[in-house]
């Protein structure tokens, strides 16, 4: 065996080895599952017997030329389509199984990952906490009276409580970022258009993409070297990259790395925690060679291009669910809200978000790498929306995202690492962003980090 919770790599590698086995994992994965999850609710469904089905007709096979995920237990956000299941959109607006798996899964699938279920989210992911009229509170597995973020909540606390070792989120505004940093993860957003959208032309228009949430850098960059790749019908495409497991595997070389606690968004104040953590990033890396120095981001206000796409995103999806009228009511709110986001408007939108993104990249004619918090507050009780409109969860969600939404806005691939634990007890993150195209940068960067500053792979068991 490979330990009590082996990364995705290491299960490969004991598979390989003939140490363990696809079904021994599975089994392991369910097991956690099962024991861990009802206190939790990171899980939707369980597809206990399709797992253990896969990981048999795995077992069957003749052990050569496997795949980079083979015999991996993985968990899928309930707004990717998994063949049999319901795409939920953490609502209950759907009902009808999927008939085939989005394109994520497929590849998922081809390179030997065997999906044992379905995660919670949000309704659409309007909001940086997994809470819902459908699924109620996900919690957080270091204190489950809080919140593990949003809107991939479900999948990162399906990895840090030790349930699975990779989970699939989508990033629409920093949610895998946000997650990853409220539940001790790594959680890279790649650059616009790296990870395809089939069988939707888009996510929320030029904001999101799918991408996993992981325990260690190295798995994260296996996972992306295995879904990556635009198709013909993406509306976006990114530029070409090499390995990114490669990168997650070497130095990362003498960078210029500029730190900054100033929020995009005026008006909020980084919680000292979060301050503390990125003084003491910076400190580190700057022991370990690198030039780093205080910036000012000079941040463009991303609002023209954000605020349409939200809207758009929302409402663009509302209008494709099979029962309107089983939406929660502040998603329907939120629906009508939007109405003035007309084509037109999106296409304004999209065009400011070519301007926010050339302004925001001048940061990086003078640093290779910016280093900042994740999120200005700290996680939250559980119930932080229960009774918000629109409007107030909105400005609820403010603290959590202004860190992270502007790169979602200016394309640009941005991680989150684990950086210890606040003075609640909860875990805290930094955000590292790259350069237009700048993944294999961010993940040398923060394997770095992760051999410089381990951090604890799995959350204990909690009981308040």
């Amino acid at each position: 065996m490979t330990g009590p919770w082996p990364s995705a790599v290491q299960i490969v590698e004991g598979i390989a080895a003939g140490t363990t086995s696809a079904e021994a994992e599975v089994e392991r994965a369910l097991a956690a599952t099962t024991a861990r999850d009802p206190a939790l609710n990171a899980f939707s469904v369980v597809v206990a017997d399709q797992a253990r089905e896969q990981a048999r007709y795995l077992a069957l096979g003749p052990g050569e030329g496997n795949g980079p995920l083979y015999g991996v237990p993985v968990a899928i956000k309930e707004e990717l389509d998994v063949a049999g299941c319901v795409t939920t959109f953490g609502g209950l607006a759907n009902t009808t199984p999927a008939a085939e798996d989005g394109e994520v899964v497929r590849r998922l699938r081809a390179a030997g990952a065997v999906l044992v279920g379905k995660t919670r989210m949000p309704e659409l992911g309007s909001y940086p906490y997994t809470e819902s009229v459908a699924g109620g509170y996900t919690r957080n597995p270091w204190r489950p009276g809080f919140s593990p973020g949003g809107s991939s909540g479900g999948s990162a606390v399906a990895v840090a409580s030790g349930m699975v070792p990779v989970a699939i989120g989508g990033d629409g505004g920093g949610s895998i970022r946000i997650p990853a940093a409220c539940c001790g993860l790594f959680g890279l957003k790649p650059q616009r258009g790296r990870v395809t959208s089939a069988p939707h032309e888009h996510l929320w228009w030029a904001l999101g993409t799918a991408g996993p949430l992981t325990r260690t850098v190295l798995d994260s960059a296996v996972v992306y070297d295995v879904i990556r790749g635009h198709l013909p019908s993406d509306r976006w495409q990114a530029g070409e990259v090499g390995s990114f497991s490669e990168a997650a595997r070497r130095e990362p070389g003498r960078l210029r790395v500029g730190w900054s606690v100033t929020p995009p968004t005026r008006g909020l104040r980084p919680h000292v925690d979060h301050v503390a953590a990125v003084r003491e990033t910076a400190r580190l890396l700057s022991d370990l060679g690198h030039e780093v120095h205080e910036v000012d981001p000079h941040y463009p206000d991303p609002s023209a291009a954000f605020v349409p796409q939200f809207f758009g995103g929302i409402r663009t999806e509302a209008d494709q669910v099979e029962h309107y009228d089983r939406l929660e009511r502040r998603t329907r709110e939120t629906c009508r809200l939007g109405s003035w986001v007309t084509p037109r408007v999106l296409e304004a939108a999209l065009r400011a978000t070519e301007r926010v993104s050339a302004r925001a990249n001048r940061i990086f004619d003078s640093v290779d790498v910016l280093l900042t918090p994740t999120i200005a507050h700290r996680p939250p009780r559980v119930g932080v929306l229960d009774g918000l409109g629109t409007v107030r969860a909105s400005l609820k969600s403010l603290p959590a995202v202004t860190y992270a939404a502007i790169w979602n806005v200016a394309g640009n691939p941005a991680c989150s690492v684990p950086a210890g634990s606040g003075t609640d007890g909860l875990p805290v993150g930094v955000q590292l962003v790259g350069p237009t195209d700048g993944e294999e940068v961010l993940f040398s960067l923060a394997a770095q980090l992760e051999r410089a500053r381990p951090w604890p792979l799995v959350a204990p068991d909690q009981v308040t």
